[in-house]
Protein backbone atom coordinates (compact mmCIF):
# COMPACT_ATOMS: atom_id res chain seq x y z
CA UNK A 1 0.00 0.00 0.00
CA UNK A 2 1.38 3.50 -0.97
CA UNK A 3 -0.40 6.26 -1.59
CA UNK A 4 0.69 8.85 -4.01
CA UNK A 5 -0.40 12.24 -5.14
CA UNK A 6 0.63 15.10 -7.45
CA UNK A 7 3.04 16.42 -4.79
CA UNK A 8 3.55 13.89 -1.71
CA UNK A 9 3.90 10.26 -0.97
CA UNK A 10 2.81 8.56 1.82
CA UNK A 11 5.10 4.85 2.12
CA UNK A 12 6.33 2.30 4.44
CA UNK A 13 9.14 3.58 6.50
CA UNK A 14 13.13 2.20 5.69
CA UNK A 15 16.03 1.74 7.60
CA UNK A 16 17.79 4.80 5.87
CA UNK A 17 14.36 7.05 7.11
CA UNK A 18 15.19 6.46 10.64
CA UNK A 19 17.77 8.95 11.54
CA UNK A 20 14.62 11.65 9.78
CA UNK A 21 12.32 9.60 11.47
CA UNK A 22 14.76 10.32 15.64
CA UNK A 23 15.25 13.76 14.48
CA UNK A 24 11.21 14.18 14.49
CA UNK A 25 10.27 12.53 16.91
CA UNK A 26 12.61 14.42 19.08
CA UNK A 27 11.97 17.79 17.97
CA UNK A 28 8.12 17.41 18.43
CA UNK A 29 7.81 15.39 21.48
CA UNK A 30 10.07 18.33 23.24
CA UNK A 31 7.90 21.44 21.73
CA UNK A 32 4.93 19.33 22.60
CA UNK A 33 5.55 17.85 25.89
CA UNK A 34 8.35 19.48 28.03
CA UNK A 35 5.20 21.98 28.86
CA UNK A 36 2.95 19.00 30.28
CA UNK A 37 5.67 17.15 31.69
CA UNK A 38 7.91 19.97 32.91
CA UNK A 39 10.98 17.49 33.22
CA UNK A 40 14.31 18.97 31.44
CA UNK A 41 15.79 15.62 32.10
CA UNK A 42 13.36 13.80 30.34
CA UNK A 43 13.48 16.11 27.68
CA UNK A 44 17.10 17.12 27.21
CA UNK A 45 18.46 13.79 28.62
CA UNK A 46 16.81 10.90 27.72
CA UNK A 47 15.27 12.24 24.93
CA UNK A 48 18.20 11.84 22.02
CA UNK A 49 18.49 11.34 18.40
CA UNK A 50 20.47 8.37 18.70
CA UNK A 51 18.71 6.40 21.43
CA UNK A 52 15.25 7.22 19.71
CA UNK A 53 16.88 6.26 16.29
CA UNK A 54 17.84 2.64 18.12
CA UNK A 55 14.71 2.03 19.41
CA UNK A 56 12.92 2.93 16.07
CA UNK A 57 15.07 0.71 13.98
CA UNK A 58 13.95 -2.47 15.69
CA UNK A 59 11.69 -4.28 12.76
CA UNK A 60 8.65 -4.60 15.53
CA UNK A 61 8.53 -0.89 15.07
CA UNK A 62 10.06 -0.09 11.90
CA UNK A 63 7.69 -2.04 9.92
CA UNK A 64 4.23 -0.64 11.26
CA UNK A 65 5.54 2.99 10.39
CA UNK A 66 4.52 5.22 7.61
CA UNK A 67 6.23 8.29 6.33
CA UNK A 68 4.87 11.21 4.82
CA UNK A 69 7.03 12.47 2.07
CA UNK A 70 7.30 15.61 0.12
CA UNK A 71 9.92 17.33 -2.17
CA UNK A 72 12.40 14.54 -1.10
CA UNK A 73 11.67 15.41 2.48
CA UNK A 74 9.97 13.63 5.30
CA UNK A 75 7.88 16.27 7.27
CA UNK A 76 5.33 13.99 9.44
CA UNK A 77 5.05 9.90 10.42
CA UNK A 78 2.16 7.60 11.56
CA UNK A 79 3.20 4.18 13.70
CA UNK A 80 -0.05 1.88 13.32
CA UNK A 81 -0.73 -1.26 15.60
CA UNK A 82 -3.21 -3.24 14.33
CA UNK A 83 -6.59 -0.70 14.57
CA UNK A 84 -4.80 1.46 16.39
CA UNK A 85 -2.74 4.88 15.88
CA UNK A 86 0.32 4.24 17.88
CA UNK A 87 1.52 7.43 16.99
CA UNK A 88 1.68 10.33 14.43
CA UNK A 89 3.94 13.06 14.54
CA UNK A 90 4.41 16.13 11.87
CA UNK A 91 7.86 18.25 12.06
CA UNK A 92 7.11 21.14 13.40
CA UNK A 93 7.73 23.09 11.39
CA UNK A 94 5.52 21.96 8.57
CA UNK A 95 2.22 21.65 10.96
CA UNK A 96 -0.77 23.18 9.70
CA UNK A 97 0.01 21.98 6.10
CA UNK A 98 -2.89 18.98 5.75
CA UNK A 99 -0.07 16.54 6.75
CA UNK A 100 -1.47 15.14 9.72
CA UNK A 101 -4.76 14.76 7.66
CA UNK A 102 -3.17 13.09 4.64
CA UNK A 103 -1.74 10.64 7.64
CA UNK A 104 -4.82 9.93 9.72
CA UNK A 105 -6.65 9.74 6.56
CA UNK A 106 -4.33 7.28 5.25
CA UNK A 107 -4.62 5.48 8.65
CA UNK A 108 -8.41 5.07 8.49
CA UNK A 109 -9.09 4.39 4.89
CA UNK A 110 -6.20 1.71 4.69
CA UNK A 111 -6.03 0.30 7.66
CA UNK A 112 -9.86 0.80 9.58
CA UNK A 113 -8.00 2.12 13.07
CA UNK A 114 -10.45 2.59 15.41
CA UNK A 115 -8.68 4.20 18.28
CA UNK A 116 -5.82 5.92 19.73
CA UNK A 117 -4.45 7.31 23.24
CA UNK A 118 -3.60 10.68 23.62
CA UNK A 119 -2.70 12.96 26.61
CA UNK A 120 -5.51 14.18 28.74
CA UNK A 121 -3.36 18.13 28.80
CA UNK A 122 -2.40 17.36 24.68
CA UNK A 123 -5.96 19.73 24.15
CA UNK A 124 -4.06 20.72 20.25
CA UNK A 125 -3.92 16.88 19.72
CA UNK A 126 -7.46 16.00 21.05
CA UNK A 127 -8.93 18.74 19.06
CA UNK A 128 -7.15 17.68 15.63
CA UNK A 129 -8.42 14.33 16.63
CA UNK A 130 -11.90 15.27 17.17
CA UNK A 131 -12.03 17.02 13.86
CA UNK A 132 -11.21 13.94 12.21
CA UNK A 133 -14.31 11.80 13.75
CA UNK A 134 -12.22 10.71 17.06
CA UNK A 135 -14.37 11.38 20.73
CA UNK A 136 -12.88 10.51 24.44
CA UNK A 137 -14.35 7.41 25.09
CA UNK A 138 -13.97 8.20 29.53
CA UNK A 139 -11.13 5.17 29.40
CA UNK A 140 -7.85 6.77 30.81
CA UNK A 141 -5.11 5.58 32.29
CA UNK A 142 -1.22 6.46 33.35
CA UNK A 143 1.01 8.00 31.23
CA UNK A 144 3.70 5.06 32.46
CA UNK A 145 6.57 6.72 34.66
CA UNK A 146 4.66 9.81 35.12
CA UNK A 147 1.64 11.55 37.05
CA UNK A 148 0.02 12.25 34.03
CA UNK A 149 -2.88 10.72 32.36
CA UNK A 150 -3.99 8.81 28.65
CA UNK A 151 -6.92 9.01 27.45
CA UNK A 152 -8.39 6.98 24.91
CA UNK A 153 -9.79 8.53 21.56
CA UNK A 154 -12.39 6.13 19.08
CA UNK A 155 -14.18 6.51 15.79
CA UNK A 156 -17.20 5.14 14.91
CA UNK A 157 -19.34 3.57 17.46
Amino acid sequence: MEQTCKSFLIRKATIEDISRIAEILVFVKRMNYRVIFRNDAVSFGEIQVIPVAEKYSRPEILENIWVYEAEGIIKGLIRIAGKEIAELYVEHFFQGQGIGEELIEFAIKEYDVKFLWVLEKNTNAIRFYEAHGFHITGNKKLEEGTPEYKVMMSRGE
